[in-house]
């Protein structure tokens, strides 16, 4: 069975980018444009992955993984933040928030789907 994967990404046309690359790689994906529809589909589809942009309206990256590591159907969900957040220290600084993984925007689409593998234990 597929791995499942969730992208909350305000931006469609890097939401769909994400989801095609992953796709294209054999993944379930679904999506959402912001952190509050995220937080739902998260805890009703429960994925195995969540890829979570930092800025974004309504909640943004930081306020929805909050709300994931405090509900108990999402607190052990794998979480990577997408960000344009890309200065010396912000990977650090956004992993010490509880990120499990950082990728940087503009997106490297051969990166991607190998930190993808290496987050789901397939790597």
């Amino acid at each position: 069975m597929a791995k499942k994967i969730l992208v909350v990404e305000d931006n469609p046309v890097n939401r769909r980018l994400i989801v095609d690359i992953l796709r294209h790689f054999g993944y379930e994906l679904i999506a959402a444009g912001n952190g509050e529809v995220g937080m739902k589909m998260a805890k009703e589809q429960k994925p195995d992955l969540i890829l979570l942009d930092l800025q974004m309206p309504v909640l943004d990256g930081f306020e929805t993984l909050n709300l994931l590591r405090n509900a108990s159907e999402t607190r052990g969900t794998k979480v990577i933040a997408v960000t344009s957040y890309a200065m010396a220290g912000d990977r650090e600084k956004i992993l010490a928030t509880g990120f499990d993984e950082y990728i940087s925007k503009p997106l490297n689409t051969r990166e991607l789907p190998e930190i993808v593998k290496k987050m789901i234990g397939e790597a």
